[in-house]
C-alpha cells in the first residue's frame, strides 16, 4: 500500500529512525518502496494482523468541485522528498463524473483536514494529444531515481495513463501505459496504483495493480523496469471475486505484513477485502473482510489508501455511493 510515515519529535536520520518507531508503537510501517508494512500484530483486529480503522473526519474543507463527489484518494508524504511544499501530505482524488479532473488537498498532519488548492484540477481532460470524457482514479508514487512523481490515472475507463512532476503539482507528459488492447478479453483497464516491489526473474521495479472487466470485475497486475514505460501486464487475473462470495472487486492496494505480500481491495457489497498473493504473486488466498461501512459511510467503502504518523496507522478512503462518494480519514484504534 503506498504510503508513509512521520514522526514529529525527531528528524534526524529520519527515514531509519521513523521505521523503527512505527514498528515498535503500532506494528505496522511504511518501507522505502512506499508499501504498508507490517512488523508483528500489535493493533491486531482482522485478518493477517489489519488493524481496526476508525473514522475521524471527512478529509476535505470546502464544497467538492466541481460535480459534488470524489473518489481514490492517494495520501502522500512530500516533507521529506522536495523542498518549497505547500504542506508536509498532500491528498491526491478526483471526481468520478465527467470531466472529472486530478486534484490534491494539503495538510500538515494526517487527521486533517484537507484544504483543496485553488489551482486545481492538476490534469484535465484535455491531454496534449486527445480530448476524453474524463480523467479519474489518480494514484502518485515518488520516483527516486529520478526525483519526479509519477501520477497514474484513468480516461477513458479502458486507458491508463502516467504523468510526471517534480513538485507534485505542475504534471506534464501524460502517456497511455495500459489499455484493453493489452490485457486479452478485457473491456475496461482502471483504477490502477503503482508500487515499488520485485518480482523474481521480471526484471523489475514495480509492479501496478489495477481492476480489469472481464466476466466481472477482477484485479490484475503489470510490471516495469522504471514505472514510467516497459510495462508487460498478465493476462490472468491476481484476484479473482468468487472466493470473497461477491461479483466485482476494484480499488486495489498492495500490503506487506508478516514476511509476506496482500492485496486490500473492495468488492460490490460495500465491504474492503483482503487476499494473500505472496512475495512472488504465486498464491491467492482469500482471507475475508478488514474494513465494513459505519452508518455514516452509506453502505460502501472502497479504494483505501495509507499512512502513519508519530506510530498511528492512518486510512484514507472512499464512503458511499457512486457519484455521491466522498473522502474520509480513519485511524487505527
Amino acid at each position: 500500500m503506498e504510503g508513509f510515515h512521520r514522526n514529529r519529535q525527531s528528524h534526524v536520520g529520519r527515514r531509519s529512525v521513523l521505521r523503527a518507531t512505527a514498528a515498535t508503537a503500532a506494528g505496522i510501517t511504511v518501507g522505502a518502496s512506499g508499501v504498508l508494512v507490517g512488523a508483528g500484530p500489535a493493533l491486531a483486529a482482522g485478518p493477517a494482523g489489519m488493524p481496526t480503522y476508525r473514522y475521524v473526519r471527512d478529509a476535505l474543507v470546502g464544497p467538492l468541485r466541481p460535480t459534488g463527489e470524489v473518489i481514490f484518494p492517494c495520501i502522500r508524504g512530500v516533507y521529506d522528498k522536495i523542498s518549497g511544499a505547500r504542506s508536509r501530505y498532500y491528498l491526491y482524488y478526483a471526481p468520478h463524473e465527467n470531466p472529472g479532473g486530478i486534484r490534491v488537498a494539503f495538510a500538515d498532519a494526517l487527521d486533517g483536514p484537507f484544504t483543496q488548492y485553488e489551482g486545481n484540477p492538476l490534469i484535465d481532460n484535455i491531454l496534449p494529444t486527445t480530448t476524453v470524457s474524463h480523467v479519474s482514479s489518480p494514484h502518485v508514487t515518488w520516483d527516486a531515481a529520478t526525483r519526479q512523481f509519477f501520477c497514474y490515472f484513468h480516461g477513458e475507463n479502458t486507458v491508463t495513463r502516467v504523468a510526471r512532476s517534480t513538485d507534485g503539482l505542475h504534471f506534464t507528459d501524460e502517456t497511455p501505459i495500459l489499455s484493453t488492447r493489452l490485457v486479452p478479453g478485457t473491456s475496461e483497464t482502471s483504477y490502477a496504483r503503482v508500487f515499488e516491489h520485485a518480482l523474481p526473474g521480471r526484471n523489475n521495479k514495480y509492479v501496478m495493480v489495477f481492476m480489469g472487466v472481464r466476466d466481472g470485475r477482477r484485479i490484475f497486475y503489470g510490471w516495469s523496469p522504471n514505472g514510467w514505460d516497459n510495462w508487460r501486464f498478465s493476462p490472468t487475473p491476481l484476484v479473482n471475486p468468487e472466493p470473497d462470495g461477491v461479483t466485482d472487486i476494484s480499488g486495489p492496494s498492495l500490503v506487506k505484513r508478516n514476511g509476506t505480500t496482500y492485496v486490500a481491495y473492495h468488492g460490490n457489497d460495500g465491504r474492503m477485502y483482503l487476499t494473500e498473493v505472496g512475495n512472488t504473486f504465486n498464491k491467492e488466498t482469500h482471507l475475508g473482510v478488514f474494513h465494513s461501512p459505519i452508518a455514516s459511510d452509506q453502505g460502501r467503502v472502497a479504494a483505501p489508501s495509507f499512512g502513519s504518523e508519530d506510530g498511528v496507522a492512518y486510512m484514507f478512503y472512499e464512503a458511499g455511493p457512486r457519484l455521491t462518494a466522498r473522502i474520509c480519514i480513519a485511524r487505527a484504534a
